[in-house]
């Protein structure tokens, strides 16, 4: 359910208002538009008669969200989120680049590859300090160390960090050191951990699912909104279907609709899409074409030699030639 203030409607009525919906144990978003204010309630609606708010004053109408997503919902949120970090503003007209080794695995190899891939035009350095793996006895990274590697590249290079958490436990850490949490595909529907960085301050990149709906996606999304944080990013890495010639099947369509009822920025993963380097230029043109909001690739100085993921990771200068080619899409379509 969502209340439409009247335009011009003083805060201090809103806030009211807030307190009233409040007091029937629901939690209230407010977010404010051109002259003009929503609160999104969240939680039990269905026992609320939208009549009992319709006729506070100030109130122009009440509706109810036919998704099970409200937050997350273009229908509550008209203009795009966008999200400003440290400088670099994530959704919009805007494309940015995430880029980075699979793993943290030694300081040479991530100041590296982070001056490589700043040079090249990235806004984000990516790296695993705590990594899942299909076997318990691939690399699963270098924890609190790579963590403090990760920190050292971004002192030589500026760039602000995307790492991925895995379990509460190495919240505190995790949020200490990084610009963005990442949750990963496996962890997309682990309600606590999404619960956990809600009521983070920090942006929360969230990766769909291997087998997930789009609906399951923005749900997910919706469950770290709810604990008060609405600076999520979507991110597509790929799902699993009767396809075995690549390591994943890239949706493109997700692009479209997720930018027609959604206001979140959504980021594409082509790397761990294809799982295959020379995949990952074409899809990040189609991706780039379709309006997405940035590309999150994966770049290794020394990729034959990588303890994870080598096989999808590109070299610097071919990270670089990504850049300058899909920039170039970029400035075409974004004129149409």
């Amino acid at each position: 359910m969502i209340i439409v203030m009247k335009k011009d409607v003083k805060m201090e009525q809103t806030k009211k208002l807030k307190e009233k919906v409040e007091n029937l144990g629901l939690k209230v978003m407010i977010t404010i538009g051109e002259g003009q204010s929503i609160l999104a309630l969240v939680g039990d609606t269905q026992k609320v008669e939208t009549e009992k708010f319709s006729r506070e004053e100030g109130v122009e109408k009440v509706l109810r969200v036919q998704e099970p997503y409200k937050l997350a919902s273009r229908f509550v949120k008209k203009d795009d989120t966008v999200i400003d970090v440290e400088g670099t503003k994530i959704g919009g007209d805007n494309l940015v680049y995430i880029a980075g080794p699979c793993s943290v695995e030694t300081e040479d190899q991530i100041v590296k590859t982070a001056k490589a891939v700043k040079e090249a035009g990235a806004h984000f350095l990516r790296g695993g300090a705590f990594k899942p793996r299909t076997s318990p006895y691939s690399f699963q990274g270098l924890g609190i160390e790579g963590l403090k590697l990760l920190r050292k590249a971004k002192e030589a290079t500026g760039l602000p960090i995307v790492t991925e958490l895995l379990d509460s436990n190495d919240y505190e850490v995790i949020n200490e050191y990084t610009d963005i949490i990442q949750i990963g595909a496996r962890n997309m529907q682990n309600f606590a951990l999404l619960k956990k960085v809600g009521k983070s301050n920090k942006p929360i990149l969230l990766k769909r699912g291997m087998s997930s709906t789009i609906q399951e996606f923005l749900m997910s999304a919706e469950y770290i909104m709810s604990e008060g944080n609405e600076k999520v990013i979507l991110c597509e890495r790929g799902i699993r279907t009767f396809e075995t010639y690549l390591r994943n099947t890239i949706d493109l369509n997700v692009i479209t609709v997720i930018k027609q009822v959604s206001h979140l920025p959504i980021i594409i993963d082509p790397s761990h899409s294809t799982g295959r380097w020379n995949m990952v230029e074409p899809l990040s043109r189609a991706a780039v074409a379709m309006g997405v909001h940035g590309l999150m690739i994966e770049v290794h100085n020394d990729p034959d030699n990588a303890l994870c993921d080598g096989a999808q990771s590109l070299k610097p200068q071919n990270f670089k030639r990504l850049v300058d080619n899909t920039k170039k899409i970029y400035e075409v379509t974004k004129e149409i």
